[in-house]
């Protein structure tokens, strides 16, 4: 997968869509477009960080804050990331969720299992609370982005003894939420869920990134016609999905798509 192979005209290698194959395109659309228009206004810049997928301190949001301090926004943005569904084009992401996560901490008090009585066990505590959490509707959304949803992706106890209650219980969590909730009512929401079974707690709370949305624009716009030139299909606009770093370009950038 490290090697790039060329079969019947197209090349294959590990990351090709995601995203190696945008920065392809950025460059030799750049190239055409200043051979044709060699005195536009405005400028081009190309911004290509690799902390997106982790805690995302260093690059774009850098960046972004220096632009801001320097009272510069953007104009336009395309983000590279690869939003197809069945067919090259078919997709365009003109927003996106924004993702709240948070790391919960669950106390209780260890024991032997054959005396529960001397215990408190922050699973079985926690139980009910998960149900409700798990069940509940946060939001309905609105026409631009779906209901937000609320998932559990780690939970974790116990010492590895077949025979300890456990003392604490981890859970990790994450909320992609649209903008039909806020990240404070969304915190106030579960920790009322949390007061309401008494549990004993903290939490960690972790803004990814809030909720952006390009309505129909001149980039929009254009970004369909460029496709239907293409392709010969219309790309539909969708906010689905995960995050991306357009959530950070948006706070300097009225359109943004992907």
């Amino acid at each position: 997968p490290f090697e790039a192979v060329v079969r019947d005209g197209l090349m294959y290698g590990r990351g090709a869509a995601d995203m190696k194959s945008s920065l392809a395109a950025f460059v030799t659309a750049t190239e055409r477009f200043v051979a044709r228009l060699p005195h536009h206004a405005g400028s081009i810049a190309f911004l290509l960080t690799s902390d997106e997928e982790g805690e995302a301190l260093d690059g774009t949001v850098r960046v972004v804050e220096n632009l801001a301090r320097r009272g510069e926004r953007i104009d336009w943005c395309v983000v590279g990331e690869p939003t197809s569904v069945t067919r090259l084009g078919d997709t365009i992401k003109n927003g996106r969720r924004g993702s709240l996560s948070g790391r919960l901490t669950v106390r209780g008090v260890q024991g032997h299992i054959a005396y529960p009585h001397l215990a408190r066990n922050p699973v079985h505590e926690f139980a009910p609370a998960l149900a409700e959490l798990a069940g509940m509707r946060w939001d309905d959304g609105n026409e631009h982005f779906p209901p937000t949803s609320w998932q559990v992706s780690n939970i974790r106890a116990g010492t590895g003894a077949g025979n300890v209650i456990p003392g604490m219980l981890d859970v990790w969590f994450n909320f992609r939420f649209s903008t039909a909730s806020t990240p404070d009512s969304l915190k106030a929401r579960l920790s009322a869920v949390l007061e309401r079974h008494h549990i004993d707690h903290d939490i960690e709370w972790t803004l990814g990134g809030r909720p952006f949305l390009t309505p129909p624009g001149p980039l929009v716009e254009a970004a369909v016609a460029a496709i239907r030139d293409v392709t010969g299909i219309d790309a539909a606009l969708s906010t689905s999905g995960g995050t991306s770093d357009g959530r950070f370009i948006a706070d300097i950038c009225d359109q943004v798509v992907e």
